[in-house]
């Protein structure tokens, strides 16, 4: 099939969008560029100069390859609206769409249950042999290292098995055409040009060459923060820092910050890297326990201290002795479990409910609270005392909004967490997905985040993609703004695009303008209320016309009979 009709059938000028406004351009998910091609041709011609030609070729390879799953994961999208053969041939067409070459297949040999595959292509227009040939003129080898890499990373994504196609005539060497080979990495043997496929391992100069230029210029590597602490933004990089300086010290902290931003799993990591780091890790909700028991719960009771109490049982301090006591949501504490917290504060002992001993205790305190202390306090709702006593050491964890740069890498960490869980093997997320993550408020912050990821991970076939829908699942996902590419090639309004489309639908195999027309005219008396004005509003058409269109379509009777309108409703 000719690369127009496999455009037209699959509708691809419609997933394509220009939003200026934005400064952004998409095809379905991914984020494209429109880059001059002698600048790209410039860039090439650079990394042969710098890099050499080996690894130059290699790069450009593995760059295709790259470019070429993405498309692959844009076809198989596509699976339900043609047979695997059909949609496997969207490749050409995509790769002509964006402007790269015109490529035909010409052999295909392919057995999807077994697992066979050979081809063969011809391009003609390949940008990257007309840049070739004027940077470089007619060599001896051949010159599309990003065609063929686009080739084999499309085909190993959509046949999942790893494809390499090799060029074997190039117009760069004087051929007619440039025509391509593809096969299994197996069929190719011991041939040396597989280390194209490759990344090749720097040598130890080139190594050197970059850090030192890394220190003159006076930047750092990314630091990564062990244990389960992810972030590398500046406020994310404050606040650990100070966490950090207070990890060997005795000293008790105060985790400020909105619901959500992870207090407790920093309060983890400051027990992990601390002295105690052996001992207990305990954590206590103060607001998921109610104020009648919270005095139990932290300091334990004495049998028969109360009603029920039919055995003594020690509290969350004394089973945190030697350890680390984590009191989540600080700010919800009744005023007399605000006193008692005070004086074990003060005195290092606790008294369970009941009795008369006291008992020492060695606890390192971390507190929590998403509460504004000092408007409490303000209220008559904290103490002061042991606000002061609590905020000793205050590490305020700033919200997911002000440290958006650490997405990309929490997104990261939390795929590796979630996909084992679900047995998926999973590639990421779209472009289209990440701004979408990158541009929400984020009211819940990272618990919201993890939320978002672990539904995409369940929701999302393995093998495949996350995408905007996976996210957010029970909003409707709607196409990315801008203006959409005509039939003749037009940069075109984004609602008309839409229009377009619908129409593109409607006209399958059975279509039957009367009828279509005849239902459209019933939803619009319908969504009028059977109001003839306003459903020829609706229409864009005057009431004589409807009510003439409607007398033509549905007979006599007219449309009330059908709809229980009476003679006074359809006449006004």
């Amino acid at each position: 099939m000719a690369v127009q009709g496999e455009i037209e059938r699959f509708n691809l000028r419609s997933r394509l969008r220009f939003n200026i406004d934005a400064g952004q351009i998409w095809l379905d998910e991914s984020r494209m560029l429109l880059l001059h091609a002698k600048a790209l041709g410039a860039l090439r011609r650079e990394l042969f100069d710098s890099l050499g030609a080996k690894r130059a070729q290699g790069l450009l390879f593995r760059m295709g390859f790259a470019a070429g799953q993405q498309d692959a994961d844009l076809a198989s999208k596509l699976l339900g609206e043609g047979d695997n053969f059909d949609v496997f041939q969207i490749g050409p067409a995509l790769h002509a769409f964006e402007g790269l070459v015109k490529a035909t297949i010409t052999e295909a040999h392919i057995d999807w249950e077994q697992g066979c595959f050979f081809g063969e292509t011809k391009s003609e227009n390949s940008w990257e042999a007309e840049s070739h040939l004027q940077q470089f003129g007619i060599g001896e080898d051949t010159a599309c290292w990003t065609l063929s890499g686009y080739a084999s990373g499309y085909v190993t994504r959509f046949f999942r098995r790893f494809i390499v196609f090799r060029e074997t005539q190039c117009t760069c060497r004087g051929d007619h055409h440039c025509v391509m080979v593809g096969k299994p990495v197996e069929a190719w043997g011991d041939d040396a040009y597989l280390e194209y496929c490759r990344p090749e391992e720097l040598d130890t100069s080139f190594q050197a060459l970059q850090q030192e230029l890394w220190q003159l210029r006076g930047r750092q590597r990314e630091q990564h923060v062990p244990g389960k602490l992810v972030g590398s933004s500046p406020a994310f990089r404050m606040a650990f820092d100070l966490l950090s300086k207070a990890a060997k010290s005795p000293i008790t902290v105060l985790l400020l910050g909105e619901t959500g931003v992870g207090k407790e799993v920093f309060a983890q990591w400051l027990h992990e890297n601390s002295d105690r780091a052996d001992q207990p890790f305990v954590a206590v909700n103060c607001a998921a326990i109610p104020n009648d028991l919270i005095e139990s719960e932290l300091f334990g009771v004495q049998k028969g201290a109360f009603t029920g109490a039919q055995q003594s049982r020690p509290g969350r301090f004394e089973r945190a002795d030697g350890g680390t006591l984590f009191l989540d949501e600080l700010g919800d504490l009744s005023p007399s479990a605000q006193v008692k917290l005070l004086r074990v504060l003060q005195t290092g002992e606790v008294e369970r409910l009941g009795d008369d001993k006291a008992r020492k205790v060695n606890v390192r305190l971390v507190a929590a609270t998403n509460v504004n202390l000092q408007q409490a306090i303000a209220d008559g709702r904290f103490r002061a005392d042991l606000y002061y006593r609590l905020a000793t050491y205050p590490v305020a964890i700033p919200p997911l909004r002000e440290r958006k740069s650490d997405i990309p890498v929490l997104v990261t960490a939390l795929l590796e967490k979630y996909a084992p869980i679900y047995h998926k093997s999973l590639l990421g997320l779209t472009d289209r997905a990440m701004q979408a993550l990158m541009a929400y408020h984020w009211p819940g912050n990272v618990r919201e985040l993890e939320n978002l990821i672990e539904r995409a991970v369940l929701l999302v076939p393995s093998g495949a993609q996350i995408e905007v829908e996976h996210l957010f699942a029970g909003a409707t996902p709607t196409a990315p703004p801008g203006a959409a590419i005509d039939r003749q090639g037009q940069v075109g309004n984004a609602d008309e695009a839409r229009r377009e489309l619908l129409y593109d639908t409607l006209l399958d195999d059975g279509f039957d303008l009367q009828a279509h027309e005849t239902r459209l005219l019933e939803l619009a008396v319908r969504r009028a209320n059977g109001n003839l004005t306003h459903a020829a509003r609706l229409l864009g058409i005057t009431r004589r016309q409807l009510a003439y269109r409607l007398k033509q379509a549905t007979g006599e009777a007219g449309p009330g009979a059908r709809h229980g309108m009476t003679k006074s409703n359809s006449d006004r």
